[in-house]
């Protein structure tokens, strides 16, 4: 048995007992994409919490409430496309396939 295959199958056995060994290697420029959506829906949740100090009206309070849904459900679009191109794609590769099972979990969730 090579290191590699020793390495893979030593992963594989720490994932199957926990999750402590699931993590994700993000590039500079998305991570930086990903946090700056972040940070633009917290200020959103921020003025929602202000305009309700504010006594603002409902309507315009759900309206704004409605845009954070977007902006989250965007947030998860774009995190979820790059989760299928990379983290599925490799595992699948490598004979994982219950990654697939994981994803199709996942879909099932946000649908």
């Amino acid at each position: 048995m090579n290191q590699e295959q020793l390495e893979r199958d030593m992963a594989d056995a720490c994932e199957k007992r926990c999750n402590c060994c699931k993590k994700k290697q993000r590039e500079e420029a998305e991570l930086r994409k990903l946090m700056n959506r972040l940070s633009r829906i917290e200020g959103q949740v921020r003025g929602v919490k202000g305009m309700l100090s504010n006594d603002a009206y409902c309507i315009d309070i759900i309206t704004q409430v409605a845009a954070i849904q977007s902006a989250l459900t965007s947030f998860n679009k774009a995190l979820l496309k790059e989760h299928i191109t990379t983290c599925v794609v490799e595992d699948v590769k490598l004979g994982r396939e219950e990654k697939v099972d994981e994803l199709i979990t996942t879909l099932q969730k946000l649908i």
